[in-house]
């Protein structure tokens, strides 16, 4: 009787080095989010007496219009490296958001 075609022909290779992260190619998604990603979500972490004291630390810290950064923060919602990288802000900020969505 023959073996079947399948049979193993010897023993597996091992696997090489983990990739670098952000050493990919220009289409792979990094498993890390970037320093900016990074502090949009350390901002949105923080409480804020008032909405013009957020909006001066985005410029401040960030260096981005407000608008910018709102648009920033959605993508971020939707993107699970986000949801890994700090999951309480996440979720609440999309319960925020699903919230506001119903109102409509």
């Amino acid at each position: 009787m023959s073996e079947p075609p399948y049979a193993e022909s010897g023993p597996e290779p091992e696997p090489g080095p983990e990739p670098e992260p952000g050493s990919g190619s220009a289409g792979e998604m990094s498993d890390a989010l970037s320093p900016r990603e990074q502090g949009v979500l350390a901002l949105e972490r923080r409480g804020w007496a008032s909405a013009g004291a957020k909006e001066r630390a985005v410029r401040e810290e960030l260096g981005l219009a407000p608008v910018r950064y709102y648009q920033l923060l959605n993508a971020l919602l939707d993107d699970p490296r986000a949801l890994a990288h700090d999951p309480v802000t996440v979720n609440r900020l999309r319960r925020v958001r699903d919230a506001r969505r119903a109102e409509r």
